[in-house]
């Protein structure tokens, strides 16, 4: 008999991905075979699997959390927006087909068999698995063919737990109203509700719970204070970038938000480093001129982001930073930004056509519809430091620069390096997360005390005994259902 609970929200980024987290190192730590399950997220942050796809960056965190391989299974529909009102589906960790909100919205209710199958292949391996809902429990213009929230937890028969965010304001009022607009069918489900982000004195709560408690008829767990460390974990929502600028060391990495970046965790490691400054930068600024690496990260969309990319006039910041001097890298999308074209003959990523790279590098970019999804082990050819990362791409890279490997993988040839040295492109993912990588490539500027990959084990290890301090799991473990597998 296994055991389900499933974590909804009453809005986005209310902390649902962490406390699933930390309650999967929690109830690892206690002997259990924990696994996590959102049955549809929307992401451009995402992760390949042990088994050859991509899930969400969040459920392959709570995977590790878990001490489990991350497995299509835990997220068994993804949505990878490519514009204002459509989005690349993946199901089962591969690209299904490109879709309008209204067409995806229309149909989506078809793939609820497959997220069931997926939940229920899942179930048959964990003692417990711990679901996470996607978005606000309460919209509901959107409940009707519904695959995340209650349309999932209905068909599964799951108990919900409904997390709200005091620190946004309003919590008490977002609790209660969720529970006041929700269908009674739904609303039955619910046993508690979360108290989240919590600052201050806790006692200072004691009413609110007494008052939750008696309106909603369910108790209020909780508060849980603030997890101070939740910058040391990668996150998922594109919300955590409005405020990701940081560190106050002497090597300055400036990388443009482009709107729909991807596999920005990529970043993380480097922002960790307190030899490093990393500005992220917004639409509308400048990129700073003190800038001793541009990066240019990965790209849901390429030829529109490198379009906003110069209506924001960053190719001319490029430009002159190149012309100074400085040091630049793309991976993924920015390394297919970086060169001369990149053509889209089959509209893989919106209309079909060729756009004109920044023509830092000597190659050329065809995008084509098979995605390339695989874990490697890579060799950086300048510094000759081992790489574990990934390869989430859709294109094929070709030119003169690509005799100038940036790493090789076996006896392949990856990337591309200019001439000088100074312009550098890669389709690995996660390279930055190799401490001897990292240290080579920043020199002085990187610190040996900085061991990344255990700073984020570490991390996961004070957010379960944060969650333990706080909360009583004894108590989620007596209102999660048993399910028959």
């Amino acid at each position: 008999m296994t055991k389900t609970l499933m974590f909804m929200g009453t809005g986005s980024d209310v902390g649902k991905s962490l406390i699933v987290a930390g309650l999967c190192r929690a109830l690892s730590n206690r002997g259990l075979s924990v696994a996590p399950f959102k049955p549809q997220n929307m992401s451009n942050n995402a992760a390949v699997t042990a088994d050859g796809g991509e899930i969400g960056r969040a459920q392959a965190l709570q995977a590790r959390a878990a001490r489990r391989a991350p497995i299509t299974a835990m997220n068994p529909v993804l949505l990878k927006p490519e514009g204002e009102t459509g989005s690349q589906v993946v199901v089962r960790g591969q690209r299904r087909a490109s879709l309008s909100a209204r067409q995806y919205w229309a149909d989506r209710a078809q793939l609820l068999p497959e997220v069931m199958d997926a939940f229920g292949e899942l179930a048959a391996t964990a003692d417990i698995v711990l679901v996470e809902g996607a978005g606000s429990a309460s919209e509901v213009n959107l409940r009707g063919g519904d695959i995340a929230n209650f349309g999932f937890a209905r068909a599964a028969a799951i108990p919900v737990i409904l997390v709200g965010d005091i620190h946004r304001g309003g919590v008490i009022a977002s609790i209660v109203g969720t529970m006041a607009v929700i269908d009674p069918e739904d609303a039955a489900l619910v046993r508690a509700s979360l108290i989240n982000k919590f600052f201050g004195d806790p006692a200072l709560f004691d009413a609110g719970r007494r008052f939750l408690a008696e309106r909603t008829g369910r108790p209020c767990l909780g508060p849980v204070p603030h997890f101070a460390d939740a910058a040391k974990l990668p996150a998922e929502d594109a919300l955590a970038l409005d405020h990701y600028s940081g560190g106050q060391g002497a090597f300055h990495v400036v990388v443009p938000r482009l709107p729909r970046i991807a596999n920005f965790d990529d970043l993380d490691p480097l922002r960790a480093e307190p030899g490093v400054t990393l500005t992220l930068v917004q639409p509308g600024e400048a990129l700073p001129r003190d800038a001793d690496l541009v990066l240019l990260p990965g790209s849901k969309a390429t030829r529109a982001d490198l379009a906003a990319l110069r209506a924001n006039g960053w190719d001319i910041d490029i430009l002159a930073h190149h012309r100074a001097g400085g040091l630049i890298l793309g991976i993924c999308g920015g390394y297919q930004m970086l060169g001369r074209t990149i053509a889209d003959p089959d509209g893989i990523e919106g209309a079909p056509g060729t756009s004109d790279g920044l023509g830092l590098l000597a190659i050329d970019t065809v995008l084509e519809a098979r995605k390339q999804l695989r874990t490697e082990r890579a060799l950086h050819v300048a510094t000759g430091q081992s790489v574990d990362g990934y390869h989430m791409h859709m294109g094929v890279s070709d030119g003169a620069d690509r005799a100038r490997p940036f790493a090789r993988i076996d006896e392949d040839d990856e990337g591309a390096v200019s001439p000088d040295g100074r312009v550098m492109g890669t389709y690995l993912h996660g390279l930055f997360a190799a401490d001897g990588f990292r240290r080579a490539f920043l020199g002085e500027a990187s610190s040996p005390d900085l061991a990344y990959e255990a700073g984020v084990e570490a991390a996961l290890d004070d957010l379960a005994a944060h969650l333990e301090a706080h909360l009583d799991i004894d108590m989620l473990l007596a209102l999660a259902a048993p399910m028959k597998v």
